[in-house]
């Protein structure tokens, strides 16, 4: 592999395009490591395991709550008395449920307080409501994007999925004059700061680069343009304002003698598939990524089984998993920081409360297991693209900066980030 990448992901996350960061990263001959390695200054901290096990031991338990165990067997009480419309035991379960929850407590504590709110919230058909009121009345504002980057900087579940889906792309392309991105959720951008740096400092000069961004806006074209200009290397930004499933062939505008490279970076979850509507736009969308022969697509998403799973099963895989995500958060941001509160909520509760309390087409959040991603995009014509070991030995030293609780683990050429004992997002890239 000729290139080799530096990451400055906490740079790369700044909205500020004067603060970007200077091009660093050195392409070097394919026989040397590419480094992906994340420089520190991230401005919360990350504490060791041993900080953080005395720290949480520290912490003062909520008065008046059940043991962990009780709680948890509490609230699957509660979704099986709402599962058999027993509605009489269900109310009485879940004002003592209410009881037992805080927003400030320990992990189960706070997880199991969305988690009742999403039971009351199905039992008054209301869910869509909360889910949307969660969202905030601007789904990519400032503020939803700062809460986005507090947890950006603390866990590395972002940076993991960047990090493999740019190592995948920057391989796969080593040699490509031209490369067209296609981003399935483009957000700000960010991503792409560390891919363009590295690519701008290719032997005999950057390649030409075209960004399409699903769901971007202006904004982030120009930030992307500044960046660019910066490290000196040939950009087109092109915002596409749908969503994934309405995205067509044309909009794409692919262009022959560009070598394309499709981004879906925990987005495809949310298109609905043949269990809502039967068009499948999920494997529909999947096909048409696949009719237009890109020399790679990478994929990250929660590894979570929501999507088809009845309401109980569905119920209690939420509770397990996102009480893995709470108690990775717990090590590494204090219960009396505001931010961890906004976190919580406006990144995580929302997908709680639309798993629980929704159904139908208002399910939009429906996570699925590697292994039927895997099954999806076979049936649809794609080969899987092993990612560089390199790279996850590299993602392997990022995790050195965190927990010593996370987990790596690769598995048929895909790497899963975990925590404990729980599997949470799994990266593949496929062609």
């Amino acid at each position: 592999m000729k290139c080799v990448l530096q990451e400055r992901e906490t740079a790369s996350m700044r909205t500020d395009d004067d603060k970007a960061t200077s091009p660093s990263t050195q392409f070097r001959r394919r026989d040397m490591p590419m480094d992906l390695s994340v420089e520190p200054g991230d401005s919360i901290s990350h504490p060791q395991c041993s900080e953080e096990d005395s720290r949480v031991e520290k912490r003062p338990k909520v008065m008046g709550t059940a043991p962990e165990s009780d709680l948890k067997e509490l609230l699957v009480a509660c979704a099986k008395a709402l599962e058999d419309d027993d509605l009489v035991q269900f109310e009485d379960l879940v004002r003592k449920a209410r009881n037992g929850v805080s927003v400030g407590g320990d992990p189960i504590q706070r997880v199991g307080a969305y988690m009742v709110e999403g039971l009351v919230a199905r039992r008054r058909s209301s869910g869509l409501k909360i889910y949307n009121a969660l969202k905030g009345k601007d789904p990519g504002g400032k503020e939803l994007l700062s809460d986005v980057h507090i947890l950006y900087e603390i866990c590395p579940y972002l940076k993991f999925g960047y990090m493999a889906a740019n190592g995948a792309i920057a391989e796969a392309c080593r040699d490509e004059d031209s490369i067209h991105i296609v981003d399935f959720q483009i957000a700000e951008g960010t991503q792409w700061v560390t891919l363009l740096q590295a690519l701008a400092a290719r032997p005999g000069g950057p390649p030409n680069v075209r960004i399409t961004g699903i769901g971007g806006l202006g904004a982030v074209g120009s930030r992307l343009k500044t960046i660019s200009e910066q490290f000196k290397i040939p950009l087109e930004f092109n915002g596409i304002p749908v969503s994934g499933p309405k995205v067509t062939r044309e909009m794409l505008g692919v262009r022959s003698g560009e070598a394309l490279a499709v981004n879906f970076p925990l987005q495809l979850h949310h298109t609905p598939d043949e269990s809502v509507d039967v068009n499948n736009p999920r494997d529909g969308l999947l096909r048409l990524v696949k009719s237009l022969s890109p020399k790679i697509t990478t994929l990250v998403e929660q590894e979570s089984n929501t999507n088809t799973a009845p309401f109980l099963t569905r119920f209690v895989e939420t509770l397990e998993y996102y009480q893995a995500m709470f108690e990775s958060i717990d090590v590494a941001l204090p219960r009396d920081r505001k931010e961890r509160l906004d976190v919580e909520q406006h990144c995580l509760a929302k997908d709680m409360v639309n798993i629980i309390a929704c159904e139908g087409e208002e399910r939009v959040v429906r996570h699925e297991l590697l292994g039927k991603w895997k099954l999806r995009l076979t049936m649809a014509g794609f080969r899987q693209y092993p990612l560089c070991s390199y790279v996850n030995s590299v993602i392997s030293s990022l995790m050195k900066r965190y927990s010593g609780h996370y987990t790596l683990e690769e598995k048929d050429g895909a790497t899963l980030l975990g925590w404990k004992d729980r599997k949470l997002i799994s990266a593949s890239a496929w062609h």
